[in-house]
């Protein structure tokens, strides 16, 4: 296995010597590639795949990054895999057929309520690791939390007597939990947790097989099991029980501003993106139900 920095300075090399690519051009590529094998985790470029990159795209939306440097980042990812691919490193490109336009008009991906209740339904609690994913799960929904502060939440953040959850990001926030959620992360911490740590020092809420803390990788695995398991066709990120969360707290009347806090946006303009789903949504089921529609349609 060859480690990314390795990868990283091979295509730095590439750029400089062969392309001839000016400074501020090779330290961009170099910043978004660096950037994504960071949020990846995986060492080898020859195990990741398009829905690795898809993941990574659905959070720099969620990070609210403009759409001009999202595109940029897929720019970039395709040039670099395409030097590996070229020179017979891997054997195709994970970033082809991504496009690279389009994503200031895509609207989040989003789940309905019964399609949230069939994914929760899908992990066995009776054993320890489904236990456990049904708590990240419910957590995750409950919350509208990032993965990235999912799998960062220590076990010290959760307030089962008051159903709060500390969230200790960039924007410390403190985000209340519903009842169902509060009584299955009760029975984890109390019951399972400590069967799964490798240590009594291990500080981290939910943990993996090992006893370590959750990776996103690992939690991306997680919710792509599941998905396929309650037969959902929609092509789901981790990140689409964030989006489901907010879209289904504003369809049901949550002040605007309220959300925003919840989710630690800086900006309402990241949170309003929401209410155009909602609206969508709105705009969608008056023209499939209103017999003048229907009766138009035909």
């Amino acid at each position: 296995m060859v480690g990314s920095e390795t990868y990283i300075d091979a295509f730095k090399a590439h750029l400089t010597d062969n392309r001839q690519a000016s400074g501020n051009t090779v330290s961009s590529y170099i910043r978004d590639i660096t950037q994504f094998l960071n949020f990846c985790e995986k060492e080898d470029i020859a195990d990741i795949a398009g829905d690795d990159i898809r993941r990574y795209l659905s959070w720099l939306g969620d990070k609210g990054r403009a759409p001009a440097t999202t595109a940029r980042a897929v720019a970039s990812l395709k040039a670099f895999f395409g030097h590996f691919m070229n020179n017979a490193v891997i054997a195709a490109n994970p970033a082809e057929g991504i496009a690279t336009s389009g994503f200031s008009r895509e609207l989040p991906q989003i789940l309905t309520g019964a399609e949230i209740a069939r994914l929760l339904e899908q992990p066995n609690a009776s054993s320890l690791k489904g236990l456990r994913d049904k708590a990240m799960l419910e957590t995750l929904y409950a919350t509208g939390i990032r993965v990235s502060e999912l799998i960062a939440l220590d076990v010290t953040d959760v307030n089962l007597a008051t159903n709060l959850i500390t969230c200790r990001s960039s924007r410390e926030r403190t985000i209340p939990v519903y009842r169902d959620a509060v009584s299955t992360l009760g029975e984890y911490i109390h019951s399972t947790r400590p069967q799964m740590l490798a240590s009594d020092n291990e500080s981290a809420l939910f943990v993996n097989k090992d006893g370590g803390r959750m990776t996103r990788q690992g939690f991306w695995k997680i919710v792509k099991s599941y998905t396929e398991k309650a037969k959902i066709t929609k092509a789901i990120t981790p990140q689409t029980l964030r989006h489901s969360f907010a879209a289904h707290l504003l369809e049901n009347g949550a002040d605007i501003k309220v959300l925003q806090e919840m989710l630690g946006h800086t900006n309402v303009a990241s949170t309003q993106i929401y209410a155009r789903v909602v609206k969508k949504q709105l705009k969608d089921e008056y023209f499939r139900s209103h017999p003048k529609s229907i009766r138009n349609s035909r």
